[in-house]
């Protein structure tokens, strides 16, 4: 395998930060209690109430399945950009869609971990971000 740019280098570290960040969340939804309330009362209440939205399942239902897509979008952020930085670093560097797409769902993070998460996440995130700038900044070639 060839030697990775700078620029392919940054954006691999992004990548491979939120793709275990979505690993391990994944993990911790199905196992353990990390991810349980802390009040028992509220998890056997989590189980018997449905949603407004339908009665097809439960709250907790719910809960388990988007911490599990909420996981399965961080892995494939990280192996879609993972790819880029390994085997298609050309493609992406060339196209500012890409880099928009991936930007713009980093910065999501960032929003919704400041607002909404606790410190290991958002710092995780902040430096997949500021990785994933610094390799857009790296790897900016003008056009002449």
């Amino acid at each position: 395998m060839p030697s990775l740019s700078l620029a392919s280098l940054l954006l691999l570290v992004s990548a491979a930060v939120i793709f275990a960040l979505g690993t391990v969340h994944l993990w911790i939804t199905f196992r353990g209690s990390k991810l349980h309330p802390r009040d028992a009362a509220l998890i056997q209440q989590m189980q018997s109430v449905t949603l407004r939205l339908t009665r097809e399942t439960t709250m907790w239902k719910a809960w388990i399945g988007f911490n599990a897509s909420h996981s399965f979008a961080g892995m494939l952020f990280g192996l879609v950009y993972g790819y880029f930085a390994l085997s298609a670093s050309a493609l992406f560097f060339s196209s500012m869609f890409l880099q928009g797409v991936g930007l713009a769902f980093l910065l999501g993070l960032v929003f919704l971990g400041k607002r909404y998460w606790f410190r290991v996440p958002f710092t995780g995130i902040l430096i997949a971000t500021i990785s994933y700038i610094a390799a857009l900044v790296v790897g900016f070639s003008p056009h002449t």
